[in-house]
């Protein structure tokens, strides 16, 4: 029974290793963007979330502008 046991965490391990291998393969693999791409892509980001929440908050405010005349 104990060898069962053994062979079994010995199993475990060579998975956890075949995946920490494969994981660090996989990052090998990877290409990072330069720091410019990242800087400009960031600032796209935060521009389109800043415009989306003006947006949304000015739809926000038409329509609670809206309610109170219908509502009084």
């Amino acid at each position: 029974m104990a060898r069962k046991r053994n062979q079994g965490s010995a199993k475990k391990e060579n998975r956890v290793l075949r995946y920490l291998k494969e994981v660090r393969a996989e990052l090998a693999k990877i290409v990072w963007p330069s720091r410019k791409s990242a800087t400009n892509l960031t600032l796209i980001v935060l521009a389109v979330t800043v415009v989306a929440s003006l947006a949304l908050g000015i739809i926000d405010w038409m329509f609670s502008q809206l309610f109170g005349l219908i509502l009084t």
